[in-house]
């Protein structure tokens, strides 16, 4: 793929498409004319935006959209046997966005974020160290930062409108909110979903600690089907196999950098105060890059 000089921050005006809805980092459109909460079919566009602890941030990071797209495109292929999945074609899309742009089905979303545990770290482990349990899930007293957890755990959370904080939430509280039967499902596609990939990635060097999952209804027929990404460095944390060890922050493939420069003295930044984060400085930006680009490159074994 060639690569971008400059973010592409705002996904353009395309004939034929009315944009629906702005996400953190994908914009939404439907056929013009149609009501957002009927399509059948839409097109969503990953821009370049980059988010960290519920703000944008500035600026962009390049060809990040065309990155998660192409990686996505990869794991909903990996997992078309286990789930189904919203992708339409990746081909029949504007040119305007092409390369960062999907022709999807069109769901209504479930409002549960799906996280899958492998290891403790995050939030994950701040709720151990809290309360000892995860998502509702006791564990075994003394673990430790990057401990691998006896099974992977569905430990769900809310789903925030942009700007709001998601929470995590026993998954008794989820079966609460949306009754039990689905809850089961989310929870069994989910660990189905980590599982594959997990085994996927270790067969390329990495371990996946965890990941985020949205899934949505199909308008058409009712599936419960996987949308949004899927397995990317914005949804997922991916370490390197051959460094890992339990105890130790570890080296990441993903989003992490960003986080832990936001929250160095570098930046300057009081993350409990009201001010924004600072822009990102040139070098956090193309270490960013270098990231997700390697990411893809380890997991997929295709080239950017």
């Amino acid at each position: 793929m060639t690569t971008s000089a400059h973010p592409l921050t705002e996904a353009p005006e395309l004939p034929g498409w009315d944009r629906a809805v702005s996400g953190k980092v994908r914009e939404l459109y439907v056929p013009a004319g149609e009501d957002p909460a009927s399509a059948q079919q839409v097109l969503v566009v990953a821009t370049d935006r980059i988010s960290a602890y519920d703000h944008a941030l500035a600026p962009g990071i390049p060809d990040k959209g065309r990155i998660l797209t192409a990686m996505s495109l990869f794991w909903f292929e990996q997992l078309a046997d286990v789930v189904a999945h919203h992708v339409l074609s990746s081909t029949d899309v504007p040119e305007a966005v092409a390369g960062r742009a999907l022709l999807c089905r069109g769901l209504d979303m479930v409002p549960l974020e799906c996280v899958v545990r492998g290891y403790l770290t995050g939030s994950g482990l701040a709720d151990y160290q809290r309360d000892g349990a995860v998502g509702g899930h006791a564990l075994p007293a003394g673990l430790v930062e990057a401990s691998r957890l006896p099974r992977p755990l569905f430990t769900p959370s809310t789903k925030a409108e942009q700007g709001e904080h998601d929470e995590n939430i026993t998954v008794d509280s989820a079966r609460a909110r949306l009754g039990d039967e689905l809850v089961e499902q989310l929870e069994q596609l989910s660990l189905a979903v980590y599982n594959r990939a997990q085994r996927v990635a270790l067969e390329r060097g990495i371990v996946l600690a965890d990941t985020k999952l949205e899934f949505g209804h199909a308008r058409a027929d009712g599936t419960l089907t996987l949308g949004d990404e899927v397995l990317t460095p914005d949804s997922s944390r991916f370490w390197f196999k051959d460094t890992y060890r339990e105890g130790l922050v570890q080296p990441s493939l993903d989003k992490q950098y960003v986080r832990d420069w936001l929250t160095s003295d570098a930046s300057g930044w009081d993350r409990g105060g009201d001010e924004p984060p600072p822009e990102l400085p040139a070098h956090v930006v193309e270490a960013t890059r270098d990231r997700y680009v390697e990411a893809y490159e380890r997991l997929t074994g295709r080239t950017f």
